[in-house]
């Protein structure tokens, strides 16, 4: 977006710059005629009650100093254009001024076919004297020309009118539409003798880049080159990984699993670490989707298995209920009793592993003797706190004490008499071990424990929902639990951020 306004920035300034040298090459050209006019009117002998205002002082370069640079001064930014410029009057001459201006008539000839310049020698009352047309004719009404009379240099932009039609491409140029007019006094014995007035087209732009065409086309063609090496760089670091991307995303979501693989060419750090972000959600996504495929297929299996005893008691009860005696129809009334049971108890459980898997980090803290102390009173065993009971854990006291009932509970039903508990703390990690003297687990069963529904007491009501429980809530406040080996029982190590 910048670069068009800096190319018209830049457009001006050199347009701008055509200006000033214009303005420089006719003072250089007014300063060599002003010294030959000024000679001229010396060896003329002209009086100096002839001569116009005096002189003023030069604050710039000092009264001592002998010289006097004028400096360009105009500016096609800042300064006002002015209209064409009045037509001169007609006025009377002054027969030695006009003999002066005769004689450098040849002069000023011979350097405008050089130059291009207009040219008017003016006396000390702006009546021209020398030049192609108008002599003869006053132009002291000119707005720079009576400020040369002053003793002061003025130069102008005026409006530019041409006999031709200027061509279409030079319409992108406001300096083509200008002409330049510099007036500057020429000084005799400290009174002004005259005025050398100037003008000139200055050069167009379009002009000058043409005449350096080969220039310009060379950083067309480097400008465009560089336009392509950034297209082609962009191609290959953005738009091809981004589309390869998106073709991966049909694929994955058309199930193609193979498709969750590292692109072939990523081209920035930032697009690897966009497709990686990706892949692994993806990857996470279909986890996260086997995992509820699962889960499903074992919540409809323990849901299953008393739905159809309750079903078939309830049926028997139906069909055969009259026929039997007291002690079945009681029987039968018991199972429908026991697997509704079963089945409230199975679905409490399930709606405490979605709360524990949706929790979120309440940002509390704990210790294992506060979590302890929130928990009835254990009458199947002992519970002992080793070391670290007061260690700080960043788990609210009432999960802390969930995820030790369960540990607690699965410790008595398997025949345990005595918890042990200790904490330690450690490069910000809190780690809390549970061992306990039970009959502890099976090295077939070890791998499985953390199973939603894995139970090897589903006799005698156990859900295989307490670990997972556990896991989850864990797992919400940034932390992990794994089984470890002891000599006797099971332990449980236990990592959270310490407090």
């Amino acid at each position: 977006m910048a670069l068009p306004l800096v190319g018209l920035f830049f457009f001006r300034l050199y347009e701008n710059q055509l200006i000033r040298q214009t303005e420089a090459e006719l003072i250089a050209q007014g300063a060599a005629l002003g010294a030959i006019y000024a000679q001229e009117v010396r060896d003329a002998g002209i009086p100096a009650e002839k001569l116009g205002a005096t002189m003023p002082a030069d604050s710039a370069s000092g009264p001592n100093s002998p010289y006097r640079p004028i400096e360009p001064r105009l500016d096609l930014a800042s300064d006002r254009v002015l209209a064409t410029r009045p037509a001169a009057t007609a006025a009377i001459v002054d027969p030695a001024f006009a003999a002066v201006g005769a004689r450098l008539s040849g002069i000023l000839a011979e350097t405008q076919k050089t130059t291009l310049a207009g040219f008017r020698l003016l006396d000390a009352k702006g009546v021209v004297i020398a030049g192609r047309e108008e002599v003869g004719l006053s132009l002291g009404a000119v707005g720079e020309v009576r400020a040369a009379l002053a003793g002061r240099y003025a130069s102008a932009l005026r409006q530019r009118i041409s006999d031709e039609p200027p061509p279409s491409l030079y319409s992108v140029s406001r300096g083509t539409r200008v002409r330049v007019f510099v007036a500057l006094p020429v000084a005799v014995d400290g009174k002004i003798a005259g005025v050398v007035y100037l003008s000139r087209t200055p050069n167009n732009i379009v002009k000058h880049l043409y005449g350096e065409r080969g220039k310009v086309v060379l950083a067309a063609i480097a400008i465009l080159g560089g336009t392509l090496l950034i297209g082609l760089i962009f191609l290959r670091t953005v738009s091809r990984p981004i589309y390869a991307l998106m073709e991966r995303t049909k694929r994955i979501a058309a199930g193609d699993r193979e498709a969750i693989i590292p692109l072939d060419h990523h081209g920035t750090r930032e697009m690897a670490a966009l497709s990686d972000a990706f892949l692994d959600m993806a990857e996470k996504l279909h986890a996260r989707s086997d995992s509820i495929q699962t889960f499903a297929t074992h919540v409809s299996h323990e849901l299953k298995s008393p739905l159809t005893a309750i079903q078939g008691a309830a049926e028997l009860l139906r069909d055969s209920g009259s026929a039997m005696d007291e002690a079945e129809r009681r029987r039968f009334s018991n199972n429908i009793v026991t697997d509704a049971g079963r089945l409230n108890l199975l679905v409490r459980r399930l709606l405490d592993l979605a709360r524990a898997e949706n929790l979120a980090p309440s940002g509390e803290s704990t210790s294992v003797g506060a979590a302890l102390a929130l928990l009835p009173a254990e009458d199947r065993l002992a519970v002992r706190v080793e070391a670290g009971g007061d260690i700080g854990l960043r788990i609210s006291a009432e999960n802390a004490a969930i995820v030790l009932a369960n540990l607690i509970d699965n410790s008595a039903r398997h025949g345990a008499t005595l918890v042990s508990i200790t904490a330690a703390s450690t490069d910000g990690k809190a780690i809390v071990q549970l061992s306990d003297d039970g009959a502890g687990i099976s090295p077939s069963n070890r791998a499985r424990i953390f199973e939603p529904f894995f139970t090897t007491r589903r006799d005698s009501g156990g859900t295989g929902m307490g670990l997972g429980i556990v896991l989850a809530l864990l797992k919400a406040h940034d932390g992990t639990i794994r089984l470890v080996d002891s000599e006797r029982g099971t332990r449980f190590e236990i990592i959270l951020p310490a407090a």
